[in-house]
């Protein structure tokens, strides 16, 4: 079995987009996050920016392998903004993502159909102007073990390559490493099997 170990994301914000459509304007913006509160921060310095604008719409999503998104529409009609923002986070295949487009109304109604291609090109295009970077899904263990095994442990972790976190070498030794999921299974077993070593997977 195939574990999915990589996730795509972006480094940084985008550069600002701006689509134009019968004279409203819609400004796009992509935001690397890795929680809702930092997505609440980047939306409210975005009403100060563009004050004077009429929607805010946003979609945001959160994780690695497990993921949980929200979509909001903000006073347009139901789902003909947040949805097709989100649509372009799900195409794109990132996460740990918020999009938001702010709209400026130019007098012209576009209707559902022109607001959804509207709010998908802007965030399409916040997106094509993105580092969108491929990252490993990291699990971190740690490793417990009197100081006369350490011999056995740097072995283990220089033969695998491990990359050490953490260490505190003392009389009782801690060493944390975080190692690939694809990999997580045969390294644990690797430790355990070790004598008088103990592994114990940590909580991100």
């Amino acid at each position: 079995m195939d574990v999915k170990d990589t996730y795509k994301t972006i480094t940084k914000p985008s550069a600002e987009v701006l689509f134009k459509d019968k004279n409203s304007k819609f400004f796009g913006y992509a935001f690397p996050v890795t929680t809702e509160e930092e997505a609440k921060e980047h939306l409210e310095d975005l009403k100060k920016k563009h004050h004077a604008a009429r929607h805010w719409c946003y979609a945001w999503q959160l994780g690695k392998s497990d993921f949980h998104y929200r979509a909001n529409d903000d006073g347009e009609p139901s789902n003909s903004a947040g949805m097709p923002i989100y649509g372009q986070i799900q195409s794109f295949e990132v996460t740990n993502i918020l999009i938001v487009v702010v709209r400026y109304f130019g007098g012209v109604k576009l209707g559902v159909g022109g607001l959804i291609n509207a709010y998908k090109t802007a965030a399409q295009m916040a997106l094509e102007e993105s580092n969108i970077v491929t990252r490993t899904i990291d699990l971190k263990f740690e490793i417990s073990f009197d100081y006369p095994e350490m011999n056995k442990v740097m072995r283990v972790i220089k033969e695998n390559n491990l990359n050490v976190v953490d260490q505190i070498l003392e009389l009782d030794c801690k060493i944390i490493i975080s190692v690939r999921k694809s990999e997580a299974e045969r390294i644990y077993e690797k430790f355990d099997a070790t004598y008088k070593v103990m592994i114990k997977e940590l909580e991100d």
